[in-house]
């Protein structure tokens, strides 16, 4: 099968699609000829070697798919010719066939197709996370995204009032990407330079319920100071590269929080978590209070461009490769 694979840590661009054998079959393991797969900001660090967790050389980059069952276990909740997407966590994602655990394999909603599937999992589940979890979201709040049009962005401009938010503002830095995050969702957008400024003005010096932050970096201290009293600052992530820290005196002045929030360390430390959350966001998306994602798709063989796309901050929405 043919496959995008790192075999030295030398970033995006040492990705080469490469012929390997098939993954073989374990027995709660389900078969899945792939149609597309997504990726994400950490395979940009783990073709670095950067990322907390580090798979073993040459490894095939992503970490969730979308395709068609080939194979699956007697008894499983999914069977052959059933369309899927599946998380393959750390790897093995981009090739044309994964054998993946039967329960990180969900059917996917008949209104939704497979490329826009392959963006689903990693960011609507951590967004879903986020809100749900972490932030405590509660009816009519206001959210407000970093870095609003990219993958994470879009997804809770997407999410976020069909989870209960009254208002969803977006930070981004240029007109294409305004036009993103108005496609997806928000209710006003401000731009990076002045955003705090913007911000308070449009909630009349009030602030923001919820910050949801993937980028981090110099912006850190305003989203503290955007914050409503009561209000939580959720970090996600890196994306800028430096990672902030805080003064906690900022915490107690005004009686708000920063909240760590890393999906997939919960995933992996609660089981039965991804079922519950697959329970209550399939049926939004199926019924379309959440909109599938508008991925920007890549073929196989732009594989490392798609990679490098998220490196260098030109991508918008979620980014998706296709195997067939």
């Amino acid at each position: 099968m043919r496959a995008a694979q790192v075999s030295r840590l030398e970033g995006p661009e040492a990705i080469e699609i490469v012929d390997i054998p098939e993954p073989a079959a374990y027995p709660d393991g389900v078969v899945i000829d792939v149609h597309a797969a997504g990726v994400a900001f950490p395979d940009v660090l783990m073709t670095r070697g950067l990322y907390q967790m580090k798979p073993e050389l040459p490894f095939v980059v992503g970490g969730e798919i979308a395709g068609i069952v080939r194979t699956a276990p007697d008894g499983a909740h999914v069977r052959a010719g059933d369309r899927v997407v599946g998380l393959t966590l750390l790897g093995n994602a981009l090739a044309e066939v994964a054998v993946v655990p039967a329960q990180m394999v969900f059917r996917l909603p008949d209104n939704v197709s497979l490329q826009a599937g392959a963006g689903i999992l990693f960011n609507d589940l951590t967004v879903h996370f986020c809100l749900r979890n972490r932030g405590r979201l509660a009816p009519g709040e206001t959210v407000l995204v970093h870095g609003a049009a990219g993958g994470i962005g879009t997804s809770t401009l997407r999410m976020a009032a069909a989870l209960g938010a009254g208002r969803v503002i977006a930070v981004v830095s240029t007109a294409e990407k305004e036009r993103v995050a108005r496609d997806n969702g928000a209710t006003d957008v401000v731009r990076t330079d002045g955003w705090l400024a913007a911000v308070k003005e449009l909630t009349g010096g009030r602030g923001v319920d919820i910050v949801l932050d993937p980028v981090g970096g110099d912006r850190f201290t305003d989203s503290i100071r955007s914050l409503a009293p009561a209000g939580r600052l959720l970090v996600v992530g890196f994306t800028a590269g430096e990672i902030p820290t805080v003064k906690v005196n900022r915490l107690l002045l005004n009686n708000v929080e920063v909240v760590g929030a890393a999906w997939g360390e919960w995933v992996m430390t609660n089981p039965g978590y991804l079922q519950r959350q697959w329970a209550e966001v399939e049926p939004l998306l199926a019924s379309g209070a959440i909109e599938a994602p508008r991925p920007v798709v890549y073929p196989l063989d732009r594989a490392a461009e798609a990679v490098a796309s998220l490196d260098n901050r030109t991508a918008t929405g979620k980014v998706v490769v296709t195997l067939r």
